[in-house]
């Protein structure tokens, strides 16, 4: 064994041999090299460079030992031929000559090769250089590998964050329009079906571009202190719709657990991931446990987990009895984009996303499966000695807030600035407004009514985006507040300061519901920081 790739056992090694057969060695040195056979190889000889690049394509070897000394063709020459050839470009070449000059041994590596081996061989010498070399190989296999991945996901970043913004304004106008229907539609009204259908297929959709956003690292994060235990009692009912009566799902909330800080969409969303997993897991039914407790993370632990940091957290466990997973599947398991469900069941970003959001809070997960028994996984969230945050709290239900206050709703996106400001107003409050910043401080001058209280701003608009517009309304007006929005990724708005603590943020899409109790929680709050004034 050298390094991590066997020579002498596992899958065999080809080796490709180029002697020169007119050399006084020749039947010494094939004898040596076809002893490689005996250490796990498989050889191939050639007697000339013509007949070796001819071999090549059929054998496709791991290893090439080339003599230099070669007739019509040097081994340099046949070097710098494999070199620029894309087929064999990658395959490590082992130099073998006699001629111990520096001038060749420069020349040699010049045209590509990787090591040299002196005649005579030694096999033990051989076997030692081979094995260097395909582990050499494998290493930069692994790394081109890595780097691909990277670039896809770069890609898919750069993807998720362009179409987020027109797509989120699409699914709010969708989600929007769909609560506003079925809010007038009487409860044995036959048409209420149908826009839940369509309601939860916009819900579906506005979750998928979430996590393309979070595994991309370009959602808008929100960490909040918060109580797991809260989350998980949030989402019961959810959950249970989505696993199906064959399952018995039991939740087994952990004794004064600690608290963490994440956020709580982001929290429920991996819940969310592995209770669907779980299902799929179990297409004959089973036993779903859900759990939280408080643990210690040891330096024992720490060791044989990597990415796991010793210290208290509190612990988010999913089980199942389903069909478990084979090693092979567990050590892609977060791959992105890698499934086992068939075709157009599952994107392969559902443990990704997962791990990137624990990775996000500073937290570990790990994973344990048999085959025929089930799979937990353990999701470790850092405890946080501080208070809950009054965003953790749960939303609030019933009859949605109403006021009279002048609002002023800046939207470049006409049908969602129609949805919002018809909103808002039959909440009870005069909405006043403008499709862009230059607009909005037209309308503003212009008004002659009671004082605008809130300004409800997308971020990035033509002609004047919301931050631009803000600082100009500052220094007209006071005793005003201000509500950011947007579609945009995290990253395409976090140089607008939007994102910076203590500014309100809504992001896209939002619901009739949220957005109502945010801009009613922000008129009533006189100390929140968004509060503007000369």
């Amino acid at each position: 064994m050298v390094g991590d790739v066997p020579v002498g056992g596992g899958a065999p090694v080809s080796v490709q041999s180029m002697t020169n057969t007119d050399t006084h060695d020749v039947e010494a040195t094939l004898k040596q090299i076809s002893e490689l056979e005996h250490a796990g190889c498989e050889v191939c000889t050639a007697s000339s460079a013509k007949s070796g690049l001819a071999q090549l394509d059929a054998f496709k070897p791991d290893v090439i030992l080339l003599d230099l000394m070669m007739p019509k063709m040097d081994g340099f020459e046949v070097c710098r031929r494999l070199k620029k050839d894309p087929k064999t470009a990658h395959i490590p070449i082992l130099m073998v000559t006699a001629l111990s000059e520096r001038g060749d041994r420069l020349m040699g590596i010049q045209a590509g090769a990787n090591d040299f081996l002196n005649k005579p061989i030694d096999i033990q010498d051989v076997i030692l250089r081979v094995g260097n070399a395909v582990y050499a190989k494998h290493l930069h296999d692994q790394l081109l590998e890595q780097f691909i991945q990277a670039q896809k996901m770069e890609v898919v970043g750069q993807l998720a964050g362009g179409l987020a913004h027109d797509f989120n304004n699409i699914l709010a106008v969708i989600m929007g329009y769909s609560d506003l229907t079925m809010q007038e539609l009487g409860p044995d009204n036959p048409m209420r079906k149908h826009v839940g259908e369509i309601r939860h297929a916009s819900q579906r959709a506005a979750g998928l571009t979430r996590q393309l956003l979070v595994f991309s690292r370009k959602q808008t994060v929100q960490h909040v202190v918060l109580d797991l235990n809260d989350v998980v009692k949030d989402m019961d009912k959810m959950l249970r719709r989505l696993i199906g009566e064959n399952i018995e799902m039991t939740m087994i909330p952990g004794k004064q657990t600690g608290r963490v800080k994440a956020d709580p969409g982001h929290v429920g969303q991996v819940l969310m991931n592995l209770v669907v997993n779980a299902r799929d897991a179990m297409p004959n039914g089973g036993k779903l446990t859900i759990a939280t407790n408080n643990v210690t993370l040891d330096e024992n632990y720490a060791h044989t987990h990597p990415g796991a940091i010793p210290g208290d957290y509190v612990m988010l466990s999913v089980s199942d009895t389903g069909t478990g997973m084979t090693d092979e599947v567990k050590a892609r398991l977060f791959e992105a984009f890698f499934t086992t469900k068939p075709k157009g069941k599952g994107t392969g970003l559902g443990l990704a996303t997962c791990q990137t959001i624990v990775q996000q809070s500073g937290g570990h997960i790990g994973v344990y499966s048999e085959i025929g028994k089930g799979t937990t996984f353990k999701i470790y969230f850092p405890r946080v000695e501080q208070p809950l945050d009054d965003a953790a709290r749960t939303v609030q239900t019933g009859p949605l807030p109403r006021g009279t206050e002048t609002l002023l709703v800046v939207e470049d996106e006409p049908s969602v600035r129609h949805l919002t400001r018809g909103v808002l107003e039959t909440q009870g409050y005069e909405v006043l407004s403008a499709s862009n910043g230059q607009d909005a401080l037209h309308v503003a001058r212009e008004h002659k009514g009671s004082p605008i209280r809130l300004v409800v701003t997308d971020v990035i608009m033509p002609l004047m985006g919301g931050e631009v517009m803000v600082e100009w309304l500052k220094t007209t007006y006071s005793d005003f507040k201000i509500l950011f929005t947007s579609g945009y990724a995290d990253d395409a708005i976090t140089h607008h300061g939007v994102l910076e603590p203590g500014v309100a943020f809504l992001p896209k899409p939002y619901t009739p519901a949220v957005l109502t109790r945010k801009v009613r929680a922000m008129l009533d709050n006189e100390t929140d920081t968004t509060y503007l004034r000369k």
